[in-house]
């Protein structure tokens, strides 16, 4: 998980932006946050339950006490980190060897300050012994114990297998205690601690729909049936034609590793390394072999085939073992991602949490300038693609093209991606466009929308029913415009205008209000919310038989009561509900 950057001071958010991550800020204390609590030990506790790492700039004392009733197993407690006031100091109060060291170290880097790393293996020994590097499991935890134990003696251990990472270990070839690294299925003993490396690529061959169950079992049988251990598998790797395929992804998240995939040219140079090449499935999808030559391919040229080609009904795989460990994540392309990202009217206050994550998670980030520069601190250093704020189909193409690529994209949209934004335009061109944007993943985080903030500064005016319509005709016929606008006013709703008027449209809104006066009378009230969460924002209340229509402009959104809207007047504020019949309720 994405840590969560607590601060309880403005000083302790400045340390935290530095960083970088998700900010969770005290209110009334931090401004800009991306998640606000109000009661700190409690806001600790639960993220701690949760799993989440935790980064507190404050006083190592308030994370003891807020984690302290929770504490009871120690393979299981997320990463907790204490960061001084001045960001001198880095403290990993709890999972040292589960991440927190780690990030200690990361921070104090990027402040200048010292991570005081207190765990005995990294003090005497240089490294963790149930800290491997990235890829590699244990096959056996509860045997690091007595192992650091006598290593932190002075005693020395045998070692079979190779591992750089513990160059530095004192060996003995006659010691009582061992550390094994290999491939093969051992779950060692309470004298021998097991690591298995990531060395073997497994490939998978799949009919587009093959059932999840077939593949997996397939997989299973062929690790087992070669004496291979699971936890040495370092990715799943196929065709890039199948980074949509299900059966595949839901077998790489049960091994925990990444999917990646390969071109079809990629894979036929594999072909001379092949054990079963196939003309029928090069004239299906351009290389003789997918499962091997993936596997291959993946584990790279010196590589040796372990497992051949292997078949069930809709299914193939094999695997590859490499002679030094995988880094599965420089290999082909991940399955592209795509979040299409609905940022409110732009305050931290009024984003939420997963917008924020998106957006921090991000490879590329694509958008139109003034919303990017809106979430400019959540976005910093990430390549930014602009277009005008017209070519909203250049933008959605060119944030599919990046996500087919294998990136993670976020699509930014002011207010909410799905209201008048972005969102529907994506799903369009994917449904109509290249057929590699349809193998990508797509999520939509919302937001915010104008007629929600408008809502929320005026009162509680969408009590009941209510309705939203575009008044730009650039998109919709006026004649459609016209009809909906005579249906909200024959059933009386509230309606929020959105695009209510520009340089070049300046007649649709005199019209709406023509036809709402008419069914309504002069006297109900009208909202003109500008520039809602941004500098400048101003909300006014007039009357719908006044004449404002000419002060509205594109960053107006426009909100027409019912006539049953109400104005009520609180300490000199004029605010706007609409009566739903609770009180009617009440008296029957």
């Amino acid at each position: 998980m994405t840590p969560a950057l607590v601060c309880l001071t403005e000083e302790g958010a400045v340390l935290a932006r530095r960083i970088g991550g998700e900010i969770h800020g005290l209110a009334g204390r931090v401004s800009g946050a991306d998640v606000t609590f109000t009661a700190t030990l409690a806001h600790v506790a639960e993220m701690f339950a949760a799993g989440r790492p935790i980064v507190g700039f404050c006083a190592a004392g308030i994370l003891i006490r807020a984690v302290a009733p929770l504490l009871a197993d120690k393979a299981r407690e997320p990463p907790l980190v204490a960061v001084s006031a001045d960001g001198s100091q880095a403290v990993p109060l709890l999972g040292g060897h589960r991440g927190a060291n780690a990030m200690a170290r990361e921070i104090a880097a990027k402040l200048g300050g010292t991570a005081a790393v207190t765990t005995a293996g990294d003090g005497l020994l240089g490294l963790s012994l149930d800290e491997p590097p990235p890829g590699w499991r244990i096959a056996n935890p509860a045997t690091i114990k007595p192992v650091a134990a006598a290593l932190i003696a002075g005693e020395g251990v045998r070692v079979e297998g190779e591992a750089p990472w513990l160059a530095g270990l004192k060996r003995d070839a006659n010691a009582g205690l061992s550390i094994r690294v290999t491939h093969l299925a051992d779950a060692g003993t309470g004298e021998r601690l097991v690591y298995h490396p990531p060395v073997l690529a497994l490939g998978i061959g799949a009919e587009r729909g093959a059932p999840e169950a077939e593949v997996a079992e397939l997989a299973g049988s062929a690790i087992a049936g070669a004496g291979l251990a699971p936890t040495s598998i370092a990715c799943v790797v196929s065709l890039d034609l199948k980074s949509d395929e299900q059966a595949i992804l839901a077998l790489a998240d049960k091994l925990g590793v990444p999917a990646r995939f390969f071109d079809a040219q990629t894979l036929a140079r594999e072909e001379h390394r092949v054990s079963q090449a196939s003309d029928v499935v090069r004239a299906a999808v351009g290389t003789p072999s997918v499962a091997e030559a993936a596997a291959l391919a993946a584990a790279g040229p010196d590589a040796r085939l372990i497992v051949a080609k292997q078949k069930s009904k809709r299914a193939t795989c094999a695997i590859a073992l490499a002679p030094s460990p995988i880094d599965a994540h420089t290999l082909g392309r991940a399955r592209g991602h795509l979040d299409i990202v609905g940022i409110g009217p732009g305050a931290a206050d009024w984003r939420t949490p997963e917008a924020s994550a998106a957006l921090r998670a991000a490879d590329d980030v694509v958008g139109y300038g003034l919303y990017l520069d809106l979430v400019a601190e959540l976005i910093a250093g990430k390549p930014r693609h602009e277009t005008g704020l017209g070519d909203e189909t250049g933008r959605v193409e060119r944030a599919l093209s990046l996500a087919a690529e294998g990136r993670r994209v976020a699509l930014v949209c002011s207010g909410d991606a799905g209201i008048y934004a972005l969102a529907t335009l994506a799903f369009e061109r994917m449904d109509k466009g290249a057929a590699e944007w349809r193998r990508i993943a797509v999520r939509v985080a919302p937001g915010i929308s104008a007629f929600q903030a408008a809502a929320a500064r005026l009162g509680a005016p969408l009590g009941h029913d209510f309705c939203a319509i575009s008044l730009s005709d650039l998109l919709t016929p006026v004649a459609d415009i016209e009809r909906r606008l005579a249906a909200a006013a024959a059933g009386d709703f509230v309606v929020a205008f959105y695009n209510p008027a520009s340089q070049r449209r300046t007649t649709l809104l005199p019209r709406a209000r023509e036809i709402l006066l008419a069914a309504r009378g002069p006297e109900v009230p009208v909202a003109l919310a500008r520039n809602l969460g941004r500098p400048g924002e101003g909300v006014r209340i007039v009357r719908l038989g006044d004449d404002w229509a000419g002060e509205v402009d594109m960053l107006t959104l426009v909100l027409v009561g019912s006539t049953a809207t109400r104005r009520l007047e609180l300490a000199g504020t004029t605010r706007l509900y609409t009566p739903r019949g609770y009180e009617r309720k009440e008296v029957k």
